[in-house]
């Protein structure tokens, strides 16, 4: 997917454990750790932006665009 979670670096960053921020943020930890692996599909706005002012980030510290893997992007042109 050509969209990469950078949670990880943002809570090293910081300095915060990924289960204080779960629970500051009222997620659980098993959910936020999908997203920090990246395994995560999709990202509710509500969640984004609770994470980022428990960071202190923006979503663009979060969430980067690598151009390149686009085989797991829904959609596209059918044939």
């Amino acid at each position: 997917m050509p969209i990469v979670v950078n949670l990880d670096v943002m809570l090293a960053k910081r300095k915060r454990r990924l289960g204080d921020l779960a629970d500051a943020i009222g997620i659980s930890i098993q959910n936020l750790s999908i997203l920090k692996t990246g395994k995560a599909k999709a990202m509710r706005f509500s969640t984004l932006s609770a994470i980022c002012r428990e960071l202190d980030c923006r979503p663009g510290d979060i969430l980067e665009y690598v151009p390149g893997d686009e085989g797991d992007a829904e959609g596209g042109e059918g044939g």
